[in-house]
C-alpha cells in the first residue's frame, strides 16, 4: 500500500495548477496568473487566474480543462459561470481556476485581495509529464 504524504498531494495541486496555466496559455488566453495559496487560505491551495477575449474562448478553454483534467484523474467539483462565460470558475479542491473577462477581471482584481500570496512561476518550471 501507497502512503500519499501532504508533500506529495501539494505537488500534485501545484502540477496541475501549472499544467492549467500551460493550457490557457496555449488556447490564448492572456495575463495569467498562478497563486500559491497554501499559507493564505484554509481552503484551497492554488488559483489559476486567466483573461480571455471573449465570452466563447472563455467557454472553450474551460471545456478544454475539464476535459484534460478527467483524463488524468483531476475531476471538476463544481463549476459556476457558462450561461455567460464572462467569469468561469472551476474548483478542482486544491486548485481554483478563474477564467474572466478583461472588465470583470479588473472589476474583481483578485490579484489584489490575494496580494499577498506568492506567485508561481508557472511558464518557467519544468514540464512535468502527465500521470
Amino acid at each position: 500500500m501507497q502512503v500519499v504524504t501532504k508533500k506529495a498531494a501539494k505537488d500534485e495541486a501545484r502540477d496541475w495548477a501549472t499544467a492549467v496555466a500551460r493550457l490557457a496559455s496555449d488556447r490564448h488566453a492572456e495575463d495569467i496568473l498562478v497563486l500559491d495559496l497554501r499559507e493564505c487560505s484554509p481552503v484551497t491551495d492554488y488559483f489559476v487566474i486567466a483573461t480571455g477575449t471573449s465570452d466563447r474562448q472563455i467557454c472553450a478553454v474551460a471545456d478544454e480543462i475539464e476535459a484534460v483534467g478527467a483524463k488524468i484523474g483531476q475531476r471538476v467539483w463544481r463549476v459556476a459561470g457558462r450561461e455567460t462565460g464572462d467569469w468561469i470558475v472551476m474548483d478542482f479542491v486544491d486548485v481554483v481556476v478563474h477564467l474572466f473577462n478583461r472588465t470583470l477581471r479588473n472589476y474583481y482584481d483578485l490579484e489584489l485581495i490575494w496580494g499577498e500570496a506568492p506567485r508561481v512561476n508557472w511558464d518557467t518550471e519544468e514540464k512535468r509529464p502527465d500521470r
